[in-house]
């Protein structure tokens, strides 16, 4: 009987090179960047050892690192515990020093976890973050869980307010809504607006300050009429809800050429800009000393605005917390510490982040265009065996009308050929730059640049935002661009919640996660003492890794707001020893200028019977 040949089956987890060098093919090709998380945790590892009813914070902080994710009941449960506590809040928070406030955010996970690093760790700092959360970043749901598991924890010293991208228009119509499908599903998305709707709308921080995402509103004028809003909806695109979440101060914003205190806000396509003597007005008649927004990208991550004329005091302070914004603004990041009548501008720079192909695409659809130029390629080749030489000499029986069909068939597969390595090239710019923007749609006139225009569109700042301002418009509603209808919810609220008065009108990731780095912080302190208003200088923060203060001082209790009284008047000098700016008369001012229910038992039962 004849043995049977041995097949040899070649073992394909090994390369050897044409050297003779082996090489694993099961190898990561850049090794010193860890694999994503590729399990999902247990309800062990998901639910706290010290409070089994809540997520272990420590725990989703690293797994979210990693980019692991979670259940999709672990998921629920977090923002259906969260959005309990959120609909018992009124819409105006009272928060009472100390306190760090925050800017937006904006799916950068990996920068929100510096803030923490800057701004105090949340079991024993009080917090108040300004709104916009998710969109434009490629981590916006994991800020929404770590953000909301927070809350779990910290209820009464974590604040979250609403911004303009906490809403379904925009979500939908930027990352967020494509992100929670892509690493979750529908339902946890429909979850995620359902909370947003819950979300307060503004806070009154140490009796002194007014904290919102945008601004204030002609249709605002004592702080009742912020009480006196139906927040559980979507938000309308006019009246005093939008104005809260879109308006902006003028850009020149202390030196207007207008009387009007309310402009059109046409950067926006909603809303007002607000000028100084709307500001002014509407802080001396609440009796307070600043309104604390955020809802701009600041170069410095901050930005001071006028001094009002009774309290010497900023009238307005911008702060954005997402620093590198869409990895390609190069601006710094802020935070506002508020401690011991003492108000810290702390700044601080971007951490690495893993790599995301633009809205979520995976590696095979990427690689099309340069799939399509090699195929082409290879035709080319198959039909230049014959060269031209040869076709022209063809055998007799071959007539000319043929022989010519075979030449424009090769010179087509030729043309074709340049037209899909063209189309790689300027796909790959073109996907570059709307990955930078975080949307799908280019600004006008940068097609028309090429390839080479697109990838030098953005050198600066300026730049930066002068190629995003459209993304920062109110995206187009129904009939303006043939897009479906906008799905607006009104949520039921909760009749123990103070606020219930009338409504007003109205992946395949290609990177793991690089180490978190130690970007640079500095810090601006404003010290609010009583002294007479001096008049307003200019400092400029240094842009270096050291530490920076800036002071202004404010009398030891902050006056009630029932007072006749103006807020206390502050003035400001620098110390040589930490260059700080402390308070005394005389002496030069700082520059505040520009620099810049069934369901939910269901969910508690299952994971609870898991985790048994």
């Amino acid at each position: 009987m004849a043995a049977v040949p041995q097949i040899i089956t070649p073992d394909f987890t090994v390369h050897v090179t044409d050297s003779g060098e082996k090489f694993s093919t099961r190898d990561r090709v850049v090794k010193d960047v860890p694999p994503p998380a590729t399990t999902k945790p247990t309800n062990e590892q998901f639910f706290s050892k010290k409070d089994p009813s809540k997520p272990d914070i420590e725990f989703l902080r690293n797994h979210f690192i990693h980019e692991g994710r979670l259940t999709e009941e672990q998921a629920l449960y977090i923002l259906t515990k969260g959005t309990e506590i959120l609909r018992s809040e009124p819409n105006l928070l009272e928060v009472d020093a100390p306190v760090t406030v925050c800017g937006d955010i904006h799916g950068q996970y990996y920068d929100l976890m510096k803030l923490f690093e800057v701004g105090g760790d949340p079991a024993n700092t009080k917090y108040l973050f300004l709104g916009d959360y998710v969109d434009r970043g490629y981590f916006s749901i994991e800020c929404v869980l770590y953000l909301w598991t927070l809350k779990i924890w910290y209820p009464n010293t974590l604040f979250l307010l609403r911004g303009n991208h906490e809403c379904r228009h925009l979500t939908d119509y930027f990352t967020f809504k494509t992100e929670c499908r892509h690493k979750y599903s529908e339902r946890i998305y429909e979850a995620c607006l359902e909370s947003f709707c819950c979300l307060p709308l503004a806070a009154i921080m140490n009796k002194q300050f007014l904290c919102i995402h945008g601004g204030i509103s002609p249709e605002l004028v004592t702080l009742d009429d912020l009480r006196n809003i139906n927040r559980f909806r979507e938000p309308p695109t006019h009246g005093i809800m939008c104005d809260l979440l879109w308006a902006d101060p003028l850009e020149d914003f202390g030196q207007e050429k207008t009387n009007e205190s309310f402009i059109h806000n046409h950067v926006r396509g909603c809303s007002y800009f607000y000028s100084y003597h709307a500001a002014c007005n509407f802080l001396e008649k609440n009796n307070l000393l600043s309104i604390i927004r955020a809802h701009e990208a600041q170069d410095s991550g901050y930005r001071m605005y006028k001094k009002t004329k009774t309290t010497g005091f900023p009238s307005v302070i911008t702060i954005f917390s997402a620093p590198n914004y869409l990895d390609v603004y190069n601006n710094k990041a802020a935070v506002l510490k508020y401690e011991n009548n003492v108000m810290n501008i702390r700044q601080f720079n971007c951490t690495p982040h893993p790599y995301w192909l633009p809205n979520f695409m995976d590696v095979f659809t990427w690689s099309l265009p340069f799939v399509g130029e090699k195929i082409t390629d290879m035709l080319v080749a198959v039909l230049n065996v014959c060269t031209k030489e040869e076709l022209d000499e063809g055998r007799d029986s071959m007539d000319e009308e043929r022989k010519a069909a075979i030449k424009n068939k090769i010179l087509a597969v030729g043309r074709m050929s340049n037209m899909f390595k063209t189309l790689r090239q300027e796909s790959e710019a073109i996907n570059e730059l709307k990955g930078l923007l975080g949307t799908d749609q280019l600004p006008r006139g940068y097609l028309a640049l090429g390839s080479e225009g697109i990838k030098s569109a953005i050198n600066s700042f300026e730049d930066a935002r002068n190629v995003d301002q459209m993304n920062e418009r109110l995206p187009p509603s129904v009939g303006e661009n043939g897009s479906p209808p906008s799905r607006y919810s009104s949520l039921g609220r909760n009749k123990s919640a103070s606020s219930s008065a009338a409504s007003s009108p109205g992946a395949s990731p290609l990177m793991g996660p690089s180490p978190l780095s130690s970007g640079a912080s500095s810090a601006t302190a404003i010290n609010s003492a009583a002294a007479p208003p001096s008049p307003t200088r200019s400092k400029t923060l240094p842009d270096s890794p050291t530490k920076s203060s800036t002071n202004i001082a404010t009398p030891g209790a902050p006056p009630p707001r029932s007072s006749s009284a103006g807020a206390t008047s502050p003035d400001v000098t620098r110390s040589k020893s930490d260059n700080n700016l402390a308070s005394a008369p005389g002496k030069d001012k700082a520059q505040m200028g520009a620099s810049p229910n069934t369901q939910k038992k269901s969910i508690f039962s299952k994971l609870k019977d898991g985790k048994k």
